[in-house]
């Protein structure tokens, strides 16, 4: 990790809302190098300019080609990365944090919470959840989140898969239930939540991005569709001892594919996430 201006530097110009300028990459991109130059000098100070422009370069040369087709998605040199994005984000919704936040007001109206109140606590665990992400993400890690996110998300769903059992009776099973829910919505913001969005757009390269982000997002849909519209005859079925535990063992499956397969981005330039996660061409 060397010592410049932050990765995000050659993009920064058009997702700041502070910069309402043309990029350099897009003037780049164009031809108008000079200009570019003097946007780098604007946004980053003198210093900079030169090993931001030769980055800038050295990005152009491997983005010669503007698209990639769909299939290099799923066979080419980016199946990879985009099984990587798919299954984070399908496990993300998996672990059933939209049948939590669908249906928590059954819950908490159950423990004679009023609908108001309940989803004042849903929003202050989010929020607070969402605050530590915040201020972590480049402190401790994307993985390291990701890895603490699933984990707590496990305990909390074993937590309400326990108020269920046999275990617990009379005003612990409430305490439980409630409980565990907060503790999954915060544990799910610090992490699970917010981080898979900012890792894949890091990952993937500029010239696969916006297919390869497609892709994952249309994962991300189809499960959470699935998971809203049979979360209530599953629960039916198999009651919500079994199913919590479903929801908790997928948040297990969780940490364990980061652990193997997500690669820490925190502190690296595009073009070294690029060399470690895509094979040569």
């Amino acid at each position: 990790m060397g010592i410049g201006p932050p990765v995000t530097a050659l993009y920064v110009a058009e997702v700041s809302p502070a910069y309402v300028r043309e990029s350099p990459h897009w003037l780049f991109k164009r031809g108008r190098g000079a200009d570019a130059e003097a946007e780098f000098e604007k946004l980053l100070g003198g210093p900079y300019v030169k090993s931001a422009m030769a980055k800038l370069s050295k990005s152009q040369r491997g983005d010669e080609a503007d698209t990639v087709k769909l299939s290099e998605l799923f066979y080419g040199r980016h199946r990879k990365v985009v099984f990587m994005g798919s299954s984070l984000f399908a496990l993300q919704q998996l672990s059933g944090i939209n049948a939590v936040f669908y249906f928590s007001s059954t819950v908490f109206k159950s423990a004679g919470v009023p609908s108001e109140s309940a989803n004042i606590c849903v929003g202050i665990a989010n929020l607070l959840g969402s605050l530590f992400a915040l201020v972590s993400m480049d402190k401790l890690g994307r993985k390291a989140l990701l890895i603490a996110s699933f984990s707590g998300m496990a305990v909390a769903m074993t937590i309400q898969a326990t108020s269920a059992s046999s275990l617990v009776s009379g005003s612990s099973v409430i305490y439980l239930s409630v409980g565990g829910m907060l503790l999954f919505v915060l544990t799910f913001a610090m992490g699970a939540g917010p981080v898979p969005g900012l890792l894949l757009s890091e990952m993937f390269p500029s010239r696969a991005r916006p297919k390869a982000m497609s892709v994952c997002m249309a994962v991300h849909w189809m499960i959470n569709s699935l998971v809203g519209l049979l979360f209530l005859r599953l629960l039916e079925l198999l009651g919500p001892l079994v199913l919590n535990t479903i929801f908790a063992t997928f948040c297990l499956l969780a940490v364990i594919f980061v652990k193997k397969n997500v690669l820490e981005t925190k502190g690296k330039s595009l073009q070294d996430i690029e060399i470690a996660l895509l094979p040569p061409v």
